[in-house]
């Protein structure tokens, strides 16, 4: 199976939060009343009841004329993704499509992967059970896998109408791009593709009219080195010394009853010379 890119162009966007508004009604995730941010912008990051929002920056551009730049704002599906690495029950996995995904029958709502996302688009929901009992899970975007599943795209791209969001194979997004950043150059010098090499590309590339420290992103993301090693060594190390330790109580416990059985045998022999 081929893996897909959502391609999002921030020059074609213009702010109309449609693909905030598909994102909810296919998700079924309800309003959320959030404090007033100065400008048109809505909601001041992602949350558990928000997976995508339009970010609003006002910029001076290097001739000093002011500008407003819109991005369309969710999770990144990093290929190399630190939620997954840091996960301790293994709730968050990759989809064949490239998505990375939450299982949250898995899920215990430790916060570890919202602590080491480097884009901090996870957050944890708290829920209540029949006897309400209180218990969190963690949420975020899937990329509208369920839909990609039945051969549909993600809702935000179905609904964005002017282009500014692209969904289809992963070379051709990324082709896609290249070709876009070569036609805007000339407007915005500093325009670039954000596909940061730190996590190992994501799932989610950016046409970005300015450096990325504009829109609030990071230059060179990465996965925490105490997440690999957590993930790639100390897990599996931790597993053996289980599996060891495990061996060695039972080769143990095997060991002595075949002593205690072999000792009560001579005991039972030396009983009848007597």
């Amino acid at each position: 199976m081929a893996e897909y890119v959502k391609y999002v162009d921030v020059t074609k966007c213009d702010g109309c939060k449609a693909c905030m508004v598909a994102c909810k009604n296919w998700n079924d995730l309800p309003a959320e009343v959030t404090a007033f941010q100065g400008s048109a912008q809505s909601h001041p990051k992602t949350s558990a009841d928000t997976w995508n929002f339009l970010q609003y920056v006002e910029h001076e551009n290097g001739q000093g004329d002011l500008e407003y730049l819109f991005r369309h704002s969710s999770c990144f599906h990093c290929d190399k993704a630190a939620c997954e690495k840091v996960c301790p029950e293994s709730a968050i996995s990759y989809s064949k499509y490239g998505s990375v995904v939450i299982d949250h029958d898995k899920c215990v709502g430790c916060g570890y992967c919202v602590e080491n996302c480097p884009f901090e688009v996870i957050s944890l929901k708290t829920y209540k059970d029949k006897n309400g009992k209180e218990y969190r899970k963690s949420q975020k975007c899937t990329m509208c896998t369920d839909r990609l599943e039945e051969g549909l795209q993600p809702a935000c791209v179905t609904t964005c109408h002017t282009d500014a969001l692209s969904f289809g194979n992963k070379a051709d997004m990324l082709a896609k791009a290249q070709k876009r950043l070569s036609e805007i150059k000339e407007r915005f010098p500093n325009a670039n593709i954000y596909n940061p090499k730190g996590v190992g590309g994501t799932h989610t590339i950016y046409v970005l009219a300015e450096k990325p420290n504009v829109y609030d992103l990071p230059d060179n993301p990465k996965v925490p080195t105490s997440a690999v090693l957590w993930k790639d060594y100390a897990q599996p190390i931790g597993k053996m010394m289980i599996g060891a330790t495990t061996m060695a109580v039972v080769g143990a416990f095997i060991t002595n009853n075949i002593i205690s059985k072999r000792t009560k045998s001579h005991e039972d022999r030396g009983d009848s010379h007597e």
